[in-house]
């Protein structure tokens, strides 16, 4: 009976506007985002949105009131809530029976199976769970702002006692949820992560080739490089796969990586990486790539195997680790740490690159995926490129800090969308997407090459502080071919969608979200390295090989 009676009350409480506000925005929250949805998402995501609107519901009714105007009459204002309650109702009732359709024409698009229910019953219970708890979150600490207030109000004025009593308050929540809690989970999140970067995937050995990184003879330890270093270095394309493409003996391809623990700082894991390079004669070869890593330190093999077969495997990659963290994790903790590390890797490669002759040096290009994008993308400089410039870049997923590319966009051609923009006249930098359109900026290139590859669907690239009040230039005019046709902007409720969707961006087939595909790096590579001897027939004959591998 005590429990009863206190859901009574509770219930009593609310607010009939917050209520229908907070329906409303329930109800916004199953239209489609960026990526499809499971249940478990899709019911806490409503239960956030559902809290958030009635707290806009809430705070209208107190402005109204602050404000002292007119209030209706009580039958005006009886007959306005019924009509309120039942378009409330009628509307969340009608949006989660489209729900199911709305997750399907995403899944269409890249091609995932359909659903046949968006489980309503489900995901009704678990919003309404979350909002409850968040509302009497809420109710918690506007009690505790009260109480403080009061024993303020002894000595000093009301007016002084309440906003005081509230900035105490506000100010020992924000500390204790960055001390406490925000540390917490990020102290937790940090020992899982630092575990699967100490574990070796089965079927990885230390090398035994003296030349390899990693092995006895070499100057990084094998010990001291993360699991994703070690598949780096321990995988990729043979020597006897590369010559059978080519028809052709072809060297075996060079990679040199140093981990979180090879040495304790970004200027000595730098110096580290030059020095094991110039061991295994990284600088001997025809292609030089510096390579960010995700956050994770994981370099995309559709990424780094294909460019070494485009070139017949006489390229180096040097690759430096910064982070164990997913990528979407280390942009919100510490997104310059990519930066710094990219640049201490680039500085000291680049320095011992330009001493060498300028005809008997490698052609140096850089690259990045995701975070390593943003790391990787300003670490060449605009006096570098002019005094002696690298040859080019290939980027992809550059998220939605990244500075350069974000200027790019900005100043992109008026008549070409966001999501797949035209620089200026396309001789220096090009974008693509799922499919090839580098070659829409015609056939002239300059001597720097950079491109970038992009999705419209990639929540990574696409999200922004400003969602909230500002519709995205992505959903003006054409939409990109992986994005639902039902997706449309509303204030607050698709910078939630988007947020949720961040740490699902790569839950999606390869080619959509967060996940570029073999076929697209090739493309890139071609374009940015302009291989010699190499033809149209060879691209699509490594496209389908890399196809039926990843079959």
């Amino acid at each position: 009976m005590r429990l009863r009676s206190v859901l009574h009350r509770q219930w009593s409480m609310l607010s009939f506007f917050g209520v229908a506000f907070g329906t409303l925005f329930f109800a916004a929250s199953l239209t489609p985002s960026l990526l499809p949805r499971p249940w478990v998402v899709q019911g806490i995501l409503s239960g956030m949105a559902m809290s958030v609107g009635y707290a806009l519901g809430v705070g209208a009714v107190w402005a109204w009131q602050w404000l002292e105007l007119p209030r209706p009459g009580e039958r005006l204002d009886r007959a306005a809530k019924q009509v309120t309650a039942v378009a409330a109702a009628v509307t969340a009732i009608g949006f989660l029976w489209r729900s199911a359709v709305w997750q399907n024409s995403i899944r269409e698009l890249m091609e995932m199976p359909p659903v046949e229910t968006g489980y309503p019953l489900r995901v009704c219970l678990i919003a309404a769970v979350v909002a409850a708890l968040m509302v009497l979150a809420a109710r918690g600490v506007i009690k505790s702002c009260l109480v403080v207030s009061d024993k303020l109000h002894r000595v000093l004025p009301r007016r002084v006692a309440t906003a005081l009593g509230s900035l105490v308050v506000v100010v020992l929540l924000v500390l204790a949820a960055n001390d406490l809690i925000l540390k917490g989970l990020l102290h937790a999140a940090d020992g899982i992560a630092l575990k699967f970067d100490q574990a070796t995937d089965e079927g990885i050995d230390q090398p035994a080739e003296p030349l390899a990184c990693g092995s006895a003879e070499s100057l990084v330890e094998w010990d001291s490089i993360g699991r994703q270093g070690k598949n780096f270095i321990a995988a990729g394309p043979t020597q006897d796969g590369i010559s059978e493409f080519w028809g052709r003996e072809t060297p075996r391809p060079l990679r040199v990586y140093v981990g979180l623990g090879s040495r304790p700082t970004e200027e000595l894991r730098a110096k580290l990486a030059l020095e094991e390079l110039i061991r295994v004669g990284g600088f001997d070869r025809k292609v030089l790539i510096v390579a960010t890593p995700t956050g994770t330190g994981w370099l995309d093999p559709g990424a780094v195997d294909t460019v070494e077969y485009i070139h017949g495997g006489d390229t180096a990659i040097v690759s430096m680790q910064y982070s164990y963290l997913p990528s979407w994790m280390t942009i919100l903790v510490d997104p310059e740490r990519a930066r710094v590390s990219a640049q201490a890797l680039f500085d000291e490669i680049y320095a011992h690159w330009t001493k060498l002759p300028t005809d008997d040096r490698p052609r140096l290009y850089l690259h990045g995926l995701s975070l390593g994008a943003f790391g990787a993308e300003t670490s060449a400089d605009l006096i570098t490129l002019l005094e002696d410039p690298i040859h080019g870049a290939l980027f992809s997923g550059a998220p939605f800090p990244s500075r350069v590319w974000r200027s790019l966009v900005d100043h992109r051609k008026p008549d070409t969308p966001e999501w797949l923009p035209r620089f200026r006249d396309g001789s220096m930098i090009r974008f693509t997407g799922q499919e090839d359109s580098l070659d829409e900026a015609g056939d002239r290139w300059g001597p720097l090459r950079v491109v970038y590859i992009q999705h419209a669907s990639d929540p990574m690239v696409w999200f922004s502080e400003s969602l909230p009040w500002r519709r995205p230039a992505w959903l003006v005019g054409k939409r990109g071919p992986d994005v639902s046709p039902y997706l449309k902007w509303r204030p607050i409720v698709t910078f939630l969608q988007i947020a949720w969707d961040l740490p699902m961006a790569t839950s999606v087939p390869i080619g959509y979200g967060h996940n570029y595909a073999p076929h697209s790096y090739i493309d890139g590579w071609v374009a940015v390295s302009a291989p010699t001897g190499w033809d149209a027939e060879q691209t699509e004959r490594l496209k389908e090989q890399f196809a039926t591998d990843g079959d």
